[in-house]
């Protein structure tokens, strides 16, 4: 086989969708749901309509993967449906919040959890390691980035079934969490505590799209693209319900109200003390899948842009196995600068809006396409249409509202990501004229 035409299986695809979705979210983001809902049944209830939103967001992105199976996500998607202005502004969006951000928090979340163990190495000194290693190995072949990319998926996958039922069986005394419906769950679910809890588990599923990132170097990406989509999005569901459960279910809630590292916690009063620390090194390992797989998956955005703009043509160009080597490094640059400059605080702070904003537009794309461009060929439909695009867009636009009205600061922030897109875009469209000439 050449090398340039090794193709991403659909079992390296589900693994890198997977390793994306599952990162410092579902780790980090309970203590702040307690300080508002202490509820079991609403806690599950949350993680459970995240994962519907995901499914749901998973299946219009299937549809319009197969429709245009070209790399690049919503950078593709969008440029088709709307404008290329509209798919250069995601790109924008995607190459700084959507990918080199969220790849600095996971590599400081592994430098925080590994140092805690080691206190004599440097948290920011074991992120950037980490970056540069895994940036490195795929930057050379694909076959390098599957074998890399399979391997810590399936530990990490192992991991959380591991630790999830040796808690159930080795607990003394489980918590009196009552995780069935009672007197006041509904009109929690319906409040603002509850939709603005819903940010952060949405930024906990981000990436379920991470293989439309891929797409032009998948294998027959028409037929494998929905299924991996789906089946992947509907796992890491399971996962993070079994996971929340499981904090719950052996320490106290006022013990995990407000704390970043739930999983310590609960791993201190499964295994005590000697137990925490492994959890903090099995965390730390749980993460790298996870800054691998953006890696991997977000430099695709960059060279689709290399490929269209003439400015940003060196963005575009691949190595002799077809790897876009210089893209892979230009956003390892960009991570790196996000984890010497700014705290995990501030890296998150507007992710989660920009981000929905993002899909959004893209999932509401389905409804135009099905009205201009009615005859063009679907090799898959989205299941349910039109209800599942609308059930996502009817609960992203909800948690966006509350962010709005609750957070103004991060929302205004991210529109403004968002408008400085394009005003760059209609820069480098001029500066392109003159670059051609």
């Amino acid at each position: 086989m050449n090398i340039k035409t090794f193709k991403f299986t659909p079992r390296v695809a589900m693994a890198v969708v997977v390793a994306n979705m599952i990162g410092t979210g579902v780790f980090t983001s309970l203590g702040f749901q307690l300080l508002d809902i202490q509820s079991g049944f609403v806690i599950l209830m949350l993680w459970t309509v995240g994962g519907v939103m995901a499914v749901c967001g998973a299946l219009v992105y299937a549809e319009l993967g197969a429709m245009f199976p070209r790399s690049g996500g919503e950078y593709n998607f969008l440029s088709e449906i709307y404008h290329p202005s509209a798919g250069f502004v995601s790109g924008w969006v995607s190459a700084t919040i959507g990918f080199a951000a969220p790849t600095a928090l996971a590599a400081i979340t592994f430098g925080k959890y590994l140092g805690s163990v080691f206190p004599v190495l440097s948290p920011t000194w074991l992120a950037c390691v980490l970056v540069v290693v895994l940036t490195t190995v795929h930057a050379t072949s694909r076959k390098n980035s599957a074998d890399l990319q399979g391997v810590f998926t399936v530990v990490k996958i192992a991991l959380i079934f591991g630790f999830c039922i040796l808690s159930w069986f080795l607990i003394d005394v489980p918590q009196n969490v009552n995780f069935l419906p009672s007197s006041g769950d509904t009109a929690l679910m319906g409040s603002a505590a509850f939709a603005v809890s819903l940010i952060y588990v949405n930024y906990a599923y981000t990436g379920w799209n991470a293989a439309t990132y891929l797409s032009g170097e998948l294998d027959e990406p028409q037929k494998n693209l929905p299924r991996i989509l789906v089946l992947s999005t509907a796992a890491v569901t399971i996962m993070y319900v079994m996971l929340n459960f499981t904090f719950m279910y052996v320490a106290p809630i006022e013990d995990m109200v407000g704390k970043v590292e739930v999983g310590y916690v609960a791993a201190q009063h499964v295994f005590g003390e000697i137990g925490a620390a492994i959890m903090g090194v099995l965390l730390s390992l749980l993460l790298i899948s996870t800054v691998s797989a953006m890696v991997l998956a977000g430099p695709r955005v960059l060279q689709v842009i290399g490929e269209d703009f003439p400015v940003f043509k060196k963005m575009g160009q691949t190595n002799a196995h077809g790897v876009p080597a210089i893209a892979i490094w230009i956003q390892a640059l960009l991570t790196l600068t996000f984890i010497l400059t700014a705290s995990f605080e501030s890296i998150l702070v507007f992710a989660g809006f920009t981000l929905g904003v993002n899909t959004i537009f893209t999932v509401a794309g389905i409804f135009v396409l099905r009205w201009t461009r009615a005859d063009f060929p679907r090799p898959f439909k989205a299941w349910g249409f039109p209800v599942t695009p609308l059930v996502f867009l009817a609960l992203s636009g909800w948690t966006l509202t509350y962010t709005l009205i609750h957070k103004p600061a991060e929302g205004l922030s991210g529109m403004a990501i968002i408008g400085a897109g394009f005003v760059f875009y209609w820069a480098t469209k001029f500066f392109g004229r003159k670059f051609d000439g």
